[in-house]
């Protein structure tokens, strides 16, 4: 596992065409943002596991909302 530091406003970049941009921190949550293909599925780890396990609701093979406005830090 990498582990890095990164303020908000600072980017990592996985491959190609992967971005995760930190946007802010409060309360002890960090909120991110992650730009990738549309090909390609973002899921949050929980959700993830409710799909695998057959436990989701009909939304749940989507990906999770994906925020595409400039407001977003996109």
């Amino acid at each position: 596992m990498l582990i890095l530091t990164r303020k908000i406003g600072e980017e990592i970049v996985i491959g190609e065409n992967i971005l995760v941009k930190v946007l802010g921190v409060r309360s002890g949550q960090v909120k991110i943002g992650v730009q990738a293909p549309r090909e390609l599925p973002v899921h949050r780890q929980e959700v993830l596991e409710r799909i695998r396990s057959g436990d989701a609701g009909p939304d749940a093979g989507a990906p999770d909302q994906a925020c595409r406005s400039p407001a977003c830090g996109n």
